[in-house]
């Protein structure tokens, strides 16, 4: 029986010399691969209260969705600056190789709700931090941060020791 990590694929080189990329497109191509990765998505929360899901550009999208209609719940994107159409509220913040901003429309939730954020990596966690300082000044709450691939080595999960976070496969970041 296959695992979720052999429906990942490992790409040397990428974006730049030195990156070892772990891509979920794998996961995506293959019916099986794609069902046992929601599956067990969904099993890592069904004892997660939450009011609403948030996707991170763009990988997150395509879990989070899934897992929003799963449990029927509203799904919120998290975008890069600009291109969201209404009023937004954004943070700037810090990458392994740069620093860039993400946003979210500022009706995307109301005080007081509950939110789980959904990505495809976790290897600093500077997105998936600067998405829940979001959500916070919004009046939100963050359950759980889940996440299909963590590359542990990069220690991400300690710039989220405030939240619980999940993840379904790890990896060495290098």
């Amino acid at each position: 029986m296959k695992k979720i990590e052999d429906y990942i694929v490992s790409v040397p080189d990428f974006p730049k010399p030195g990156i070892l990329f772990r891509d979920v497109t794998g996961i995506l191509a293959d019916a099986d691969g794609l069902k046992l990765t929601l599956d067990t998505l969904y099993k890592a929360l069904e004892n997660v209260e939450f009011d609403v899901v948030a996707g991170l550009e763009a990988r997150g999208f395509l879990f989070g969705v899934s897992v929003a209609e799963h449990f029927h719940k509203p799904f919120v994107p998290v975008r890069k600056k600009g291109k969201l159409p209404r009023e937004t509220v954004g943070t700037d913040y810090d990458l392994e190789y740069g620093s860039t901003s993400i946003e979210i429309h500022k009706d995307s939730i109301k005080p007081g709700q509950r939110v789980i954020i959904v990505d495809d990596l976790l290897a600093t966690g500077g997105t998936a931090k600067a998405a829940a300082t979001l959500f916070e000044k919004l009046g939100g709450t963050i359950e759980c941060c889940i996440f299909v691939i963590e590359l542990f080595d990069l220690k991400g999960r300690e710039k989220l020791n405030e939240y619980r976070v999940e993840s379904l496969t790890k990896f060495p970041g290098h």
